[in-house]
């Protein structure tokens, strides 16, 4: 069977967002995973579908599953650990891909792949999901409003009907952003702060007041700067905001060092405790009734006719039916199914490696957004 999507880590909870929302669109998905049993009632409910187990670090097992499905349009949903060697894959695979997103400096090596894009007539986009991705569209729409941008701050917030600890996303990503440095850029420079330095509480229209943060190492401090330097961006943070039953229960699993990085010996196996976590917390049920919604937002300063102008977008999220059990993470999975939909359909028909604020037409995403329930707004009003 030919295939006119895969899906890289369609077992996981991101990939089975993606998967769902291309075959509710009426496409064939090859779904390529580690756990056939997470993905099986897609397998069973959709008939346009096939399953391929694969590695991740396998790069010539990736190359060769995605010559074989006949598909010309890769979703890469693993771990951003191995986006670089995932978009290598699908370059010897002559495909056009996408990805969720990378720290900084993956996401350098991706755009490097520039001119190897465009010259086999592919192209790549990464950061794909809400932030990156959904903020990244909104910052695109904004800036053609001004003469001169100064300042833009993002970030997200989200909150439960039922404040019981869920995962919220991967376990291991929102660690990383509780520990790891946070790269901002500050008077046109790039400044590393420890995260919980920064802790104050955000605003957004569909949460209201939490505890928010600078985020480590977010690529759109690299990417809003590489592309709208040249309008005056001088300061870039990214901020991640978590209701408190969240962010406690969070912290209380880094101090007790199931966030760790190191192997440690268990009865004579070799386990790393942010892997033991992630699997066990893959078996975490998501309580009846349970209901999320989350505010993506970006805020930019700047200038328009010499005059001082700010413009606040935001995307707010729901828990939609029939996806009760991915939550606001919606705003995730779809994102990258609408981009890579548009790639498919030769509605982007530019080639090489970008993000997707130098790439994606704001108003098709937008509307696309509508249609799964998300709703756009500027300055408080709404534009989809």
């Amino acid at each position: 069977m030919k295939f006119d999507f895969v899906v890289l880590g369609a077992t996981g909870l991101q990939g089975r967002i993606v998967s769902k929302d291309l075959l509710e669109n009426g496409y064939s998905v090859l779904l390529c995973g580690r756990n056939k049993s997470r993905a099986e009632y897609l397998l069973n409910k959709y008939k346009k579908t096939g399953f391929q187990y694969f590695d991740a670090k396998d790069t010539g097992k990736i190359a060769s599953i995605v010559k074989s499905s006949g598909a010309n349009v890769v979703v890469n949903c693993v771990e951003g650990d191995w986006n670089l060697g995932a978009l290598e894959s699908c370059i010897k695979a002559n495909a056009h891909s996408l990805d969720l997103g990378s720290d900084i400096g993956m996401t350098k090596k991706q755009l490097q792949l520039h001119s190897v894009l465009k010259d086999k007539n592919l192209v790549h986009i990464t950061g794909c999901g809400s932030i990156p991705g959904v903020c990244n569209v909104m910052f695109r729409y904004a800036s053609k409003k001004f003469d001169v941008i100064n300042k833009v701050d993002l970030g997200f917030d989200w909150d439960s009907n039922i404040k019981k600890f869920v995962v919220p996303f991967s376990i291991q990503s929102i660690i990383e952003e509780f520990v790891n440095p946070a790269l901002i850029v500050k008077h046109g420079k790039f400044v590393k702060i420890n995260p919980l330095d920064s802790v104050k509480y955000c605003y957004t229209r569909a949460v209201g007041k939490q505890k928010c943060f600078n985020e480590s190492n977010h690529p759109e401090c690299y990417t809003f700067f590489h592309y709208y330097d040249s309008m005056g961006l001088k300061d870039v943070k990214t901020y991640a905001g978590f209701p408190n039953h969240s962010f406690e229960k969070i912290m209380s699993m880094i101090e007790l060092g199931f966030g760790g990085t190191e192997e440690i010996d268990f009865n004579g196996a070799k386990i790393v405790p942010v892997e033991f976590l992630t699997e066990m917390l893959k078996n975490l049920p998501i309580p009846v009734g349970y209901k999320e919604t989350e505010n993506l937002w970006v805020n930019i300063d700047g200038k328009k006719d010499g005059k001082a102008k700010s413009i606040k977008m935001e995307c707010i999220v729901p828990t939609l039916k029939g996806w009760e059990d991915a939550g606001c993470n919606i705003d995730t999975g779809m994102p990258a199914s609408i981009m890579a939909q548009m790639v498919k359909n030769n509605v982007i028909t530019e080639r090489g490696s970008f993000a997707p604020e130098a790439i994606i037409p704001h108003q098709i995403f937008f509307q696309e957004l509508k249609k799964r329930k998300m709703n756009v707004y500027e300055n408080g009003k709404i534009i989809n």
